[in-house]
């Protein structure tokens, strides 16, 4: 099944993000191809890095909740909040 993981970061924790993002990747990756896609949600300036929306493929919301839980943006209090919604692909 199809989560959307959508990340608010805190404000002014930029540095957070940037100190903690190779680790961030390398989360993401570890799923392998139960990662559908992931990027930054942008400001309106359309440059700045302002939270997370992931997209991963796990078979129950128990196992997309640990997932979010253990990445190194989360546990190093970057977000100011988290919310996993399944997700139904439709179009593209």
């Amino acid at each position: 099944m199809l989560f959307a993981i959508f990340c608010t970061d805190k404000e002014d924790h930029l540095d957070v993000r940037l100190d903690n993002r190779s680790g961030h990747l390398a989360h993401l990756k570890s799923i392998g191809d139960k990662l559908m896609f992931a990027g930054p949600t942008l400001g309106d300036d359309g440059e700045t890095m302002n939270g997370s929306l992931i997209v991963v493929d796990m078979n129950n919301r128990a196992d997309v909740e640990a997932f979010a839980a253990e990445d190194p943006y989360k546990q190093h209090g970057l977000f100011e909040n988290v919310v996993i919604r399944p997700w139904n692909k439709v179009l593209g």
